[in-house]
């Protein structure tokens, strides 16, 4: 299992308005690459980004690191059953982030 939290260490900070700070972990300076990551990897990295509620979900329909690429904006507002705020969230701040990078490394 990893670590996510090593290079940010307050991932999610509490702002005086409620709202929390939705930072991706980062390794040696960029997002970690997920296309080997197994279930629990996936659920250990959104657990440590903040989304300890939400992490069920990815378990529930075993959504692994491969799955986690695949997935479309759809996918995870209505596939994952979870609420709205933070499903958008989760897409915009971290799926997106993390396919867009791992296209990035693979496309060199």
């Amino acid at each position: 299992m990893k670590n996510y939290c090593n290079a940010t260490e307050s991932s999610m900070e509490d702002k005086a308005n409620g709202s929390v700070d939705t930072k991706s972990p980062v390794e040696n300076g960029q997002l970690p690459d997920p296309s080997n990551w197994g279930v629990a990897d996936v659920v250990n990295y959104f657990k440590a980004t903040g989304f300890e509620e939400q992490a069920t979900a990815f378990q529930d329909q075993e959504i692994d690191g491969k799955s986690l690429l695949l997935m479309t904006r759809n996918d995870v507002l209505t596939g994952l059953s979870i609420k709205l705020g933070p499903a958008l969230k989760i897409y915009e701040y971290h799926v997106k982030p993390l396919q867009t990078q791992h296209l990035k490394s693979n496309a060199s």
